[in-house]
């Protein structure tokens, strides 16, 4: 049996998964992959888009313009099939991507490729042993892999997390969906509508006569092989037709089950994304925060394999995630009730919809939507505290630059915008980059609206800001110490 040492071990090389290796190898930990499939391509083109914070975090990295490149902006957030225009919010990205999955995993995987992390491809992980020194990874090929972290990012039926022992707590499903990718002949009906079950419709995918199609079937049905002939049924139930439908490159099934893990860690065990919460795929959430997952757990987990913080910091990422996907897997579940095509749903779609036309919900439900409202409890303060740090156009002593592009490298960052002298954090200058500059206008939030200016921002790696100076330093150090470590 041959084993090989990484300092981190990912299982699963889906957009959670990559996301995580792109951000520790930024760190310069030595991370690698297991993939089951040989190459990157994905059998159909599963998730549609991006969220603006997603996009956000993206260009904090320096990389979303490889996706902008690829996909279409649009207003892409709704609820109960309520469009939520989020062009007036205070971002730079205010919108929306369309961008199908399979494109999404390509440059993410061009992106990983370039930061040098390998990727054992073509295997899974069959077991795992974890002790007081780290994890030894048994693969399905024989070999094994040592790590001092395992972090499992193989998706709802996580291999990682029933191995690890860890309880998937909530909801069974309450409907099935059959997806499929196909050619169709003659007038299709492309378009959404409402069954009773939920939302269905045909897409067109290309000019070829191409089309994605998503039927609610009548009855709950498990398994992810549905047969050919299924899929020709459920077309004449809802359109009296099956439009021909031929050369299917992808059928699946999915449903609306929503469980989430009881806890993301178990000692050097971890999970992220579909590994630790799965729901229906109704707004467009699931890749979204798994990739959040992944930036919120990425620094921490450097900095822990470092040796600069001890690995109680890794129980931050539990206590920050497992409350966002915990609202997530609600509304979801509020989005599929809503949708149902009866006529008391239908009644109050359309009260949601009038609702939504109303500025505050608007703005409450597109925050939510898009990301853009998440606020980690850190404790009482100012109203950045917890929050996305705004992309500011600041001037430096180098000349103009934006707050995103400091974040490029993703370290932490003192932004100094107060008197000079007054902050000192030379004892933390190996591990938080001090920026002195000037900023004069308004500091807006979405959903928030204005906030006072603050004097300094403590930011961490994923962009959400850590400490919030007034003038003084008072609290600063207790800050970088909890985050980034004792003083050197």
């Amino acid at each position: 049996m041959t084993m090989t040492d990484h300092a981190v071990v990912i299982a699963g090389g889906g957009p959670t998964g990559l996301m995580l290796a792109a951000e520790l190898a930024l760190a310069r930990i030595d991370v690698a992959i297991v993939e089951r499939r040989l190459t990157q391509e994905l059998a159909g083109s599963r998730a549609g888009g991006l969220h603006a914070r997603t996009i956000e975090v993206l260009d904090q990295r320096g990389v979303a313009e490889r996706f902008l490149a690829a996909g279409q902006v649009a207003q892409v957030a709704a609820f109960a099939m309520a469009p939520l225009d989020i062009s007036d919010f205070p971002t730079r990205h205010n919108y929306g991507l369309a961008l199908w999955q399979n494109h999404i995993e390509r440059i993410l995987a061009g992106w990983v490729e370039e930061l040098a992390v390998p990727i054992h491809r073509g295997r899974d992980v069959a077991s795992f042993v974890q002790d007081a020194g780290g994890v030894t990874v048994a693969l399905s090929d024989g070999s094994s892999l040592r790590a001092q972290y395992l972090v499992g990012c193989d998706g709802g039926r996580s291999t990682i997390r029933k191995h690890a022992g860890i309880e998937f707590v909530g909801w069974d499903p309450s409907v099935s969906y059959l997806i499929a990718e196909a050619a169709m002949t003659g007038d299709v009906a492309v378009g959404l509508r409402h069954g009773p079950n939920g939302v269905y419709g045909i897409g067109k995918l290309d000019e070829r006569n191409r089309t994605r199609i998503v039927l609610g079937e009548p009855e709950v049905r498990r398994g992810d092989e549905p047969t050919l002939d299924e899929l020709r049924e459920a077309l004449v139930a809802f359109y009296g037709t099956d439009y021909g439908v031929h050369d299917v490159t992808w059928l699946s099934r999915f449903t609306d089950m929503t469980r989430q893990a009881a806890t993301y860690r178990n000692g050097r065990v971890l999970l992220a994304g579909d590994a630790a919460h799965v729901h229906s795929p109704a707004g467009g959430q699931g890749l979204n925060i798994g990739v959040q997952d992944a930036v919120n757990l990425g620094w921490k987990l450097a900095q822990v394999v470092n040796g600069t913080t001890p690995d109680s910091l890794l129980d931050t990422y539990q206590a920050e995630r497992h409350p966002i996907a915990a609202r997530v897997l609600k509304m979801t579940m509020a989005v599929t009730a809503i949708n149902r095509g009866d006529d008391r749903t239908t009644a109050l779609r359309e009260a949601m919809s009038e609702l939504l036309k109303i500025d505050e919900p608007r703005k409450r439900y597109a925050g939510m939507m898009s990301g853009l409202d998440i606020q980690y409890d850190l404790g009482a303060g100012h109203p950045l505290l917890g929050r996305r740090m705004p992309d500011l156009d600041i001037v430096t002593a180098d000349g103009p630059q934006r707050v995103f592009a400091l974040l490029h490298a993703a370290r932490p960052i003192l932004l100094d915008l107060g008197e000079p002298g007054v902050l000192d954090i030379a004892p933390w200058a190996d591990r938080v980059r001090h920026v002195e500059a000037r900023y004069t206008g308004a500091w807006e939030l979405p959903v928030l609206g204005s906030v006072a200016a603050p004097a300094a921002v403590l930011i961490r790696p994923d962009g959400y800001v850590a400490w919030v100076g007034t003038g003084t330093d008072t609290g600063l150090r207790d800050q970088l110490t909890t985050w980034f470590g004792r003083s050197g």
